[in-house]
């Protein structure tokens, strides 16, 4: 038996990288799984496929989530297509990398809207249906360049960095209905956002991190895994999986 035996998620972004790893483990635990995706339908069916061979359910839920009307449409029509959603893991993420200097409006606009306003839009169309079943579990996947500066990455940081405090005031709203609110903040994770950096400054980080190594998406999911399956007595905190680069 899986820890998470008849239990239902929606996972956003998780088509590649550490959504797609949190999806998958959350599958691997025994939960129906929900994965939201933008435009990649063949790399979403590809996790579709994975979760099916470990004897899970899986719906695909294809949205833009920095459409609020959209975002919320989304969860709505998952819960219902379930009859109940038990975990949300608002992964959704972009980067729109320049120094201030050369940032855009539009490029500010697009990070925030996707990473920080969508995690508004996906949480507050669940809580209805949570708050309904006494039950939650709401995990939001920030960063630890939303706890650090990060050259280049005003926009990033600010979103991620909302979404911790927006993370504290959602656990505080909703523990007595029976919801925990939670963020996970990765360092940095070998995924394709992140092979996009050049070697050289990867080199560079790397020296950095006291654990010598970048993170796994698997490692990640493993501390969203915990939080939903036994975090009962845990909201409103922060588990940094960065290998030590931020303490």
């Amino acid at each position: 038996m899986g820890r998470l035996d008849g239990k239902t998620a929606l996972v956003t972004g998780a088509s590649r990288g550490i959504g797609r790893a949190i999806a998958i483990e959350l599958a691997r635990e025994g939960a129906k799984v929900a994965i939201n995706y933008q435009s990649s339908d063949a790399k979403a069916q590809e996790v579709a496929d994975e979760i099916k061979r470990l004897g899970s359910s899986c719906i695909l839920a294809k949205a833009d989530l920095s459409n609020p009307q959209e975002a919320r449409a989304m969860v709505q029509r998952v819960a219902d297509e379930f009859t109940h959603l038990d975990i949300l893991v608002n992964n959704a993420g972009i980067t729109r990398d320049a120094m201030l200097r050369k940032l855009t409006d539009e490029a500010w606009v697009e990070v925030i809207q996707t990473n920080l306003n969508a995690c508004f839009f996906c949480t507050s169309a669940a809580i209805p249906v949570m708050t309904a079943q006494s039950y939650g579990r709401i995990i939001n996947i920030s960063s630890m360049n939303g706890q650090v500066g990060a050259i280049g990455q005003a926009n990033y940081s600010a979103s991620k960095g909302g979404i911790i405090a927006f993370t504290r005031t959602c656990a505080v709203e909703l523990a007595k209905s029976g919801i925990t609110v939670n963020t996970v903040s990765p360092g940095y994770t070998e995924t394709d956002m992140f092979a996009r950096v050049p070697n050289d400054i990867q080199t560079q980080i790397k020296a950095k991190i006291p654990l010598g190594r970048f993170a796994q998406p698997e490692e990640i999911a493993k501390a969203v895994i915990f939080l939903a399956a036994d975090g009962d007595y845990i909201t409103g905190q922060q588990i940094n999986v960065n290998g030590g680069a931020y303490m």
